[in-house]
């Protein structure tokens, strides 16, 4: 039987205001930290994806998955127009290259502020959970987006491990969740 590894959040408070991509990736993370009594409020902001279309299908399965968990979710704003304003004159850059930066930074922003609105004090994102992603761009993106809005703390959080990975893999099956194969921006589909 699966169970998930020991996490506590750096306030050792019970609440964590979870930036999510998409339910995949959602999925074993939401699980840890329920089962280590920290109570998630998912908030999908999202609008590097591409097409809209795509972005639609990711948030239909993020809400349902919190409904089946019992978990808040809060929808951000879908404005793709602004974030193509980020990645203008990076859309050459590889995977993991400035572009991903800009765009970490930007969601990461946008759940510091959410954050503090809600009066939660902590953030962490479902990014940290792919090996495709780079987790010193979601640090810095985490570090920078929580330094601009008072009382917000960024919790950096390597949810690839403890078998987190594997459990990832697992859920996806038995929930028979949609999974995408690309990140979400145009850029990324071209690879």
């Amino acid at each position: 039987m699966y169970v998930p590894p020991k996490v506590e959040t750096p306030d050792k408070k019970s609440e964590v205001m979870l930036h999510a991509c998409c339910a995949p990736c959602s999925s074993a993370i939401l699980e840890c930290l329920l089962h280590n009594g920290i109570k998630p409020v998912v908030f999908y902001y999202n609008p590097n994806i591409y097409p809209r279309e795509e972005y639609e299908i990711r948030k239909a399965e993020s809400i349902k998955q919190t409904q089946n968990l019992g978990i808040r979710f809060i929808d951000g704003d879908y404005d793709h127009e602004a974030w193509k304003g980020i990645a203008c004159g990076l859309e050459n850059e590889p995977e993991r290259g400035s572009r991903c930066l800009e765009c970490f930074k930007m969601r990461l922003l946008a759940t510091a502020q959410c954050a503090r609105k809600e009066g939660i004090s902590i953030i962490s994102t479902t990014l940290a959970s792919s090996r495709w992603k780079s987790l010193q761009q979601i640090e810095e993106a985490g570090i920078w987006a929580a330094a601009q809005v008072d009382g917000v703390e960024f919790w950096l959080q390597n949810w690839r491990k403890g078998g987190l990975q594997e459990r990832r893999n697992q859920l996806l099956r038995e929930g028979g969740f949609y999974n995408q194969l690309y990140c979400g921006c145009e850029y990324s589909m071209r690879s």
